[in-house]
């Protein structure tokens, strides 16, 4: 069945992982403490902070907040909360200029390409979609914003959850078989196919297998879609 949108993961797809571990995540954790200290009457920041306390059960003050926030970083948790206000904490950086959105090549020319098809192109990442519009609207090649018909994060339900991609083609009224979906986890890839949708591997630092579960390639340039 021919493809008519492409959802994208970012982490190890379109974008190198040591710019999120290497970048981002370290610029986030050094001004956490201070970001919510000075801005925790914010609503924004508050409601963050509110739903913190939330996802522990306890309830915490600004501090314990702060201490639980820099836990969740240390663990590398995928928590809805945590990447807010990371994603708060990253306009100001990419603002100052202090980093741009890392893009491989190949995925910026594979957006165009398939973009100029008439393929509607959409992000999912565990990333918030403040944080997704911030690397695109920041990217080595500029803005990329406007090549994208839509972002989802974990609000959505988490990416290796089958009933997150029934949601992600409800929610952008597609029949799941005719959405191609990219990431180069595995186990997300399964959650995918299991939900219908097409799948493909990206495996940037080894050889595709060819004899693997989900086809695989080793960039975008070597994605084979089919409108």
């Amino acid at each position: 069945m021919g493809v008519e949108a492409i959802v994208t993961d970012i982490e190890g797809t379109t974008t190198s992982v040591r710019f999120v571990y290497d970048v981002l995540f370290p610029h986030a954790r050094a001004r956490m403490a201070a970001f919510v200290r000075a801005h925790a009457s914010e609503p924004a920041v508050r409601a963050q902070l509110d739903a913190v306390a939330a996802e522990t059960g306890q309830a915490l003050d600004d501090e314990g907040a702060i201490a639980e926030l820099l836990r969740w970083m240390d663990e590398d948790r995928k928590i809805t909360p945590l990447k807010a206000l990371q994603g708060m904490i990253w306009k100001a950086g990419y603002a100052a200029g202090d980093f741009t959105g890392h893009v491989y090549a190949d995925a910026e020319r594979g957006l165009h390409r398939w973009k100029a098809q008439g393929l509607r192109l959409y992000i999912y990442s565990s990333g918030s979609v403040e944080a997704q519009k911030l690397l695109f609207g920041h990217s080595d090649f500029g803005d990329m914003t406007a090549l994208f018909d839509g972002y989802f994060d974990t609000r959505i339900g988490g990416k290796r959850d089958e009933a997150s991609y029934r949601r992600i083609a409800d929610e952008i009224s597609l029949v799941p078989q005719r959405i191609l979906f990219l990431s180069d986890i595995g186990e997300e890839l399964d959650a995918a196919r299991a939900a219908g949708l097409q799948t493909c591997w990206l495996v940037r630092d080894g050889k595709p297998d060819a004899t693997a579960r989900h086809p695989q390639v080793g960039d975008f340039d070597a994605v084979s879609v089919d409108p």
